[in-house]
């Protein structure tokens, strides 16, 4: 339970109301242990003696008791919610911040579907058991306790049937513990898959529906649904031998208790109530054990959830923060690549980028063209360190990136990624979503420049129309121009254009290059454009073209330096175009 344990820190905030509930639970105890006492009395002192007197004192002392646990019950349970809820909440903000802080390479390992799983069900498990550790969990052990001791009191003999049946039943509880723990893990680890799978199947409902593929993806879910439903089976058998086998250890301790408490009663060694008193508190001290038997599950089940939220707590970003981070006064945007070698498993596994080495000046539009695969993207994910490299190094103005502060880093680029991905909400958040206090005229501005505003205007409500979740409500192209006029929006040094212009026609395509060419012309800082294509229609222009060719650097040139010396890039062209070289080329120069 060492995790479960870890996890306690987020409830220092709740600390005064988890000690106040912590505190009435021992006066629910005390109210409750006193009612076995009292029995014994008006057994005793009452009927036996015939002292109607007795009784109705002792009957109303346990209706008092009575009241007293009950209103120490109600507010315990009060306390015990509130506090539960308030570390639940933390414990979720703990995570939202912790992934905020990971990279690109933690992403790739904790898959949205186990994150989504660790930040909603693995809570909820652990938050139900801060919630019975203020309540059944710790009630249960100073219950037991309690009547341990008065059972001694009222009649030492029948105290040794603890001796017997104790160790009994905590070694049926270490065993379904042990057993339970590992189970409840893989009903989680099942629960990632199921949640992975049915993100999937939402997410691409109409790739689906598209390729008629509906059969297979309900085999698919049935296959891991299925599989969920096997493991908590198996947890549920696991629960159905546990608990009859407490239940006839309990009963076979009482029975025992009654067998030789009757006898000393016949003998003249023990009165009649305390024998009542006696099986009463022997009952009290095995019964709170059943109800821990019973939470096993899950406290099991949270221990496993609980683990399973430190692995994410417990992470560390693979880009490390600088020591001292620098912030330049004057960022100019030069980006230089140093004999940059990547992989995306460090060093050893097989690398996406080698030796990779060319200089972007200021302003200077550097557009990057390869096959599928050959490392573009990559390539553009280490500029805002997405990723950090793996050796070599990248400069920005002459200082390494891995030096700079990272967020001031990032608030000098506008990055526009492969997939186009939208928030709800309406145009205009969107648009401002990297620079909230941006003017209408700016926002307008940076929507006609990404050649967004025409669409716009004839959405219902212009720019305060609310888009669907992921802009599912817009086409692919109008999605790239609005998260194109985002990146616009902030004014970067460095603009980074991740294939974002693939879902555009030409015509578009051509006049957004026309108008980003504008808007830069009147800019006061030049900014240096990193343009990732698969259409070389899209990179003629660029001052320097980059060509990779399985992660290495084919060709760096203009479009005219390649197409007269470079073949893979003629190929490219011609295949393309379609045209020859020299007629499109006097057509393009």
């Amino acid at each position: 339970m060492r995790s479960l344990v870890r996890l306690y820190q987020f409830l220092r905030p709740y600390r005064i109301r988890a000690m106040v509930a912590l505190i009435l639970l021992f006066g629910m105890v005390a109210a409750d242990l006193v009612i076995p006492r009292l029995t014994q009395r008006i057994i005793d002192q009452g009927i036996v003696a015939n002292n109607l007197h007795v009784v109705v004192a002792t009957a109303l002392y346990m209706v008092g008791a009575s009241i007293l646990s009950a209103a120490f019950a109600l507010i315990n349970n009060y306390l015990s919610v509130s506090v539960a809820m308030g570390f639940g909440a933390n414990l979720r903000s703990a995570l939202m911040r912790k992934v905020q802080s990971f990279s690109f390479g933690n992403l790739d390992e904790l898959q949205t579907g186990k994150l989504i799983v660790r930040s909603t069900s693995d809570v909820n498990m652990v938050q139900i058991i801060v919630m019975l550790s203020l309540r059944i969990l710790t009630r249960a052990p100073i219950w037991a306790l309690g009547a341990i001791i008065l059972l001694i009191f009222t009649s030492p003999r029948l105290a040794l049937i603890m001796v017997v049946f104790l160790p009994l039943i905590a070694g049926l509880l270490w065993l379904f513990a042990r057993k339970a723990r590992r189970m409840f893990f893989l009903v989680q680890q099942q629960l990632d898959r199921l949640n992975t799978v049915l993100q999937e199947n939402l997410a691409g409902i109409r790739v689906v529906k598209a390729f008629v593929r509906a059969a297979y993806e309900i085999t698919r879910f049935d296959a891991t649904n299925e599989g969920l439903m096997n493991r908590t089976i198996q947890v549920s058998q696991l629960m159905a031998v546990f608990i009859p086998c407490i239940l006839l250890a309990l009963n076979l301790a009482i029975v025992t208790a009654v067998w030789i408490g009757g006898k000393m009663a016949i003998s003249g060694h023990m009165s009649i109530g305390q024998v009542v008193a006696a099986i009463n508190y022997l009952s009290f001290a095995l019964f709170p054990i059943l109800l821990l038997g019973g939470m096993l599950g899950p406290l099991s089940a949270a221990d496993a959830s609980a683990s399973r939220i430190l692995e994410v707590l417990d992470a560390e970003p693979v880009v490390r923060l600088a020591g001292s981070a620098v912030k330049l006064m004057q960022p100019q945007g030069q980006i230089v690549f140093e004999k940059v070698c990547f992989s995306y498993n460090g060093k050893g596994a097989e690398p996406v980028l080698l030796d990779v080495s060319f200089t972007a000046e200021p302003g200077e539009t550097v557009a990057i063209l390869g096959a599928t695969g050959s490392g573009k993207s990559t390539l553009i994910h280490l500029i805002p360190r997405f990723y950090d490299v793996t050796s070599g190094r990248i400069t920005f103005d002459g200082t390494d990136i891995r030096d700079l502060d990272i967020h001031w880093l990032r608030s000098t680029m506008g990055v526009v990624l492969q997939e186009a991905v939208l928030f709800s909400g309406s145009v205009r958040d969107n648009i401002r979503y990297g620079r909230i206090g941006a003017t209408e005229e700016e926002v307008m501005a940076a929507a006609r420049a990404a050649q967004a505003d025409a669409f716009i205007a004839e959405l219902p409500k212009g720019y305060d129309t609310v888009i669907g979740q992921r802009g599912v409500t817009l086409s692919g192209g109008q999605r790239q121009r609005i998260a194109i006029a985002r990146a616009l929006l902030v004014e970067p040094r460095v603009l980074i254009l991740d294939d974002s212009t693939s879902a555009l026609d030409i015509e578009t395509e051509i006049r957004l290059q026309d108008a980003l060419d504008r808007l830069i012309a009147v800019s006061k800082n030049a900014t240096t454009r990193f343009i990732v294509a698969q259409r070389i229609s899209t990179v003629l222009l660029a001052d320097k073209i980059l060509l990779l060719d399985q992660g290495r650097i084919a060709g760096v040139g203009s479009h005219q330096e390649l197409l007269a010396s470079n073949a893979m890039y003629q190929d490219i062209y011609h295949s393309q175009l379609g045209e020859p070289a020299e007629d499109k080329a006097g057509h393009h120069g």
